[in-house]
């Protein structure tokens, strides 16, 4: 059987069970995807999985993470975070700038 084009994939069919609001994260297995508006329950909507986004990230001491450092998406905090704490937390992609320790997003550029 060939392989058949669907779509460009910049993003990806979702029906959520539950209402999704815009900029909500949503894990399924390891693909990460943003909501770029608001989804009902039970509705087909899409979820972007590439592209550049301000992640929420930790604040306070050693929470900076720099430029192209990997990041992965801490769904029990709902933080961006550079540690895969062993699998649990998903790769999203990497930092495109630098974020302080004062900062509460970091800048990321999707790529899983």
């Amino acid at each position: 059987m060939a392989v058949k084009f669907v779509q460009r994939g910049d993003a990806v069919d979702y029906t959520p069970e539950a209402d999704v609001a815009s900029g909500d994260v949503v894990v399924q297995g390891d693909l990460i995807g943003v909501a770029k508006l608001d989804i009902k329950a039970n509705a087909l909507g899409a979820l972007a999985v590439s592209g550049v986004f301000d992640f929420p990230k930790d604040t306070g001491s050693s929470s900076a993470i720099t430029a192209g450092a990997k990041l992965y998406w801490d769904a029990v905090n709902e933080v961006a975070t550079t540690d895969a704490d062993s699998g649990t937390n998903k790769l999203i992609g990497k930092a495109v700038a630098d974020a302080g320790d004062d900062d509460e997003t970091v800048r990321v550029r999707m790529s899983q």
